[in-house]
């Protein structure tokens, strides 16, 4: 067999990543790719890597998304040449809005390839544009005796850019890296790379600004915020309006119904500083204040764009509270105010009385109004409201970007689990295939929960084809729950629907559709279950889950 430069240079490339912490790997079958597919394999088979399949490269892209959301390790997506690799650019967009760690490795053919007609040979430097926070075109390798390989130091620069310690952006702030690197003839040996596992580098010192008392302050969690937002509100004795997505929704000064209070002028209207930390994007409400200019608004750092709405937001890296006491006045106005407008989706309890009366019509009555419970059909509300129920600590809840997400955003309380949702860019592709690669992240780490996507129907028929997963790797414990309404209702509450007349409003928005669901897990092989009452939803969401399960359950338009 002749010997190889690309599958060379492929090993030592893969050598690196691992040596810098990289744990995953996700392909796409492809020729121009090979020395990578098979280095990566070759490593996997020793324990050094962990490989996953996807014949789409959208649904690769976006399953490497979900792996480094869980891990906070960048994951790396490798595809051959052409439209593969126009097929990442969502993926990589979302995870440069978001400030996910993503390495993107495409095989391209070497440049006297490039811009004659050759064939699956397009323009691939430069393809992700203001997406990545660094990209290299690589060098071809080449057989001469005693030279460096061309890709080598190129793994370790990837992962430290990946990670915001060096490339363009902010510091400190993670985002998608390109390398594309071109390959001549022969494309793979036999080569099997010699690799030892590594820790990922750490990250750069950030600067912590003093956030001093005074002004009437709230503090504002955003998509991926995290438990940095409710710490910063319980040293202030700040008031904490957090988004479902994000991972802050808890806490003792939680904001319950925060939409209608920041409507209030005694509250809403009395706000003088906005601390933000994530991405805050699922109400407008948040979004006027964030743009008013007689509001000072701090923003944590984090993603691809600053926060800056009103012209004048003040990015810091870091925050810490001065000592000091809070201001009760403040705080408690916000509280009771909070508490009057909580949501309560329970079921009422059971009338114990009644059931065990002497009386018939009593009894009847009772028993009718047990069966009423038991029977009671599920709304968005309710469908939320057990989802969130049904997911703790252990688990991974993963939002759609649907109806539904504004919905539960609405209506649920606070809990401390695990949330993840694709609020970068908020667009509805790659639900799935992010949700998959959370599960099989979090399995392989040894959490021993569930991961759980609540979407909508059209959500998850644009990632229908995440559905096809390998039978020979692990299979994720996931239940993607869809709630079908036929078509896209999210546009029913949108200025279009008062403005388009409604023929053209159901084509162009709603798009009806008569997708069977059932069929559709039939021929990927998950479970399927459907549900249409509120006690046959809590029971399918709590029994054990083994594999992949799509639960459907349908509503009302």
């Amino acid at each position: 067999m002749i010997a190889s430069p690309a599958s060379a240079a492929a090993g030592e490339l893969l050598a690196e990543l691992i040596g810098s912490g990289v744990r995953d790997v996700v392909l796409s079958p492809g020729s121009r790719s090979q020395a990578l597919a098979l280095a990566a394999t070759a490593l996997a088979r020793r324990g050094a890597v962990r490989v996953h399949v996807r014949i789409d490269e959208r649904v690769a892209g976006f399953t490497a998304l979900g792996i480094a959301r869980e891990t906070g390790v960048p994951a790396a997506v490798v595809c051959t040449s052409g439209t593969a690799v126009g097929n990442l650019l969502p993926a990589a967009m979302e995870a440069f809005h978001s400030g996910v760690p993503l390495l993107l490795l495409t095989a391209d053919r070497p440049p006297e390839l490039r811009g004659v007609g050759a064939n699956q040979a397009t323009v691939q430097p430069g393809i992700f544009g203001p997406f990545v926070r660094w990209q290299a075109d690589a060098a071809v390798p080449a057989s001469a005796p005693g030279t460096t390989s061309a890709w080598s130091g190129l793994g370790r620069d990837a992962v430290a850019a990946a990670l915001g310690l060096t490339g363009a952006g902010t510091p400190g702030v993670a985002g998608p890296v390109h390398l594309n690197l071109p390959a001549r003839e022969p494309l793979s040996d036999a080569t099997v790379p010699v690799v030892s596992r590594g820790d990922a580098p750490t990250g750069p010192h950030l600067e912590t600004t003093e956030l001093p008392r005074g002004p009437r302050t709230v503090v504002i969690a955003g998509a991926d915020a995290g438990p940095d937002a409710e710490a910063v509100s319980h040293a202030g004795g700040w008031p904490l309006i957090a988004e479902i997505v994000s991972g802050a929704r808890y806490g003792r000064l939680l904001v319950h119904g925060y939409r209608a209070l920041l409507r209030q002028d005694g509250l809403g209207g009395s706000i003088q500083r906005a601390v933000v930390f994530g991405h805050p994007t699922l109400s407008r409400e948040v979004a006027a204040l964030l743009a008013r200019d007689d509001v000072e608004v701090i923003a944590v750092r984090s993603g691809g764009e600053p926060l800056n709405l009103n012209g004048r937001t003040r990015a810091v890296d870091a925050l810490a509270v001065d000592p000091g006491p809070a201001d009760r006045q403040w705080l408690g106005a916000w509280m009771s105010a909070s508490a009057a407008a909580s949501v309560d989706l329970s079921a009422p309890a059971p009338d114990q009385d009644g059931l065990s009366s002497t009386d018939t019509a009593a009894r009847r009555d009772a028993v009718r109004a047990e069966l009423d419970v038991v029977r009671r059909p599920v709304d968005r509300a309710l469908l939320a409201d057990a989802v969130w129920r049904a997911t703790w600590p252990h688990d991974r809840l993963v939002f759609g970007s649907s109806r539904l997400v504004r919905v539960a955003d609405q209506v649920l309380g606070g809990k401390k689990v695990p949330v993840h949702a694709n609020r970068g860019l908020a667009g509805i592709d790659g639900t799935i295939a992010t949700a998959t690669g959370i599960a099989v992240a979090s399995q392989a780490e040894g959490a021993p929960g569930v991961t759980r996507v609540l979407l909508g129907d059209l959500a998850f028929l644009h990632d229908v084809g995440a559905l096809l997963l390998p039978a020979d790797e692990p299979a994720p414990r996931i239940q993607v729950i869809v709630g079908n309404d036929g078509g896209g209702t999210i546009f029913d509450g949108l200025e279009v629907a008062t403005s388009a007349p409604g023929e053209d409003l159901d084509r162009v928005f709603y798009t009806p559709h008569t997708a069977d669901l059932r069929q559709l897990a039939a021929a990927y092989g998950w479970d399927y279950a459907q549900v249409s009452t509120r006690s046959a939803l809590d029971q399918v969401l709590t029994s054990p889950v083994s594999g992949p399960q799509i639960i459907e359950v349908p509503l009302e338009r």
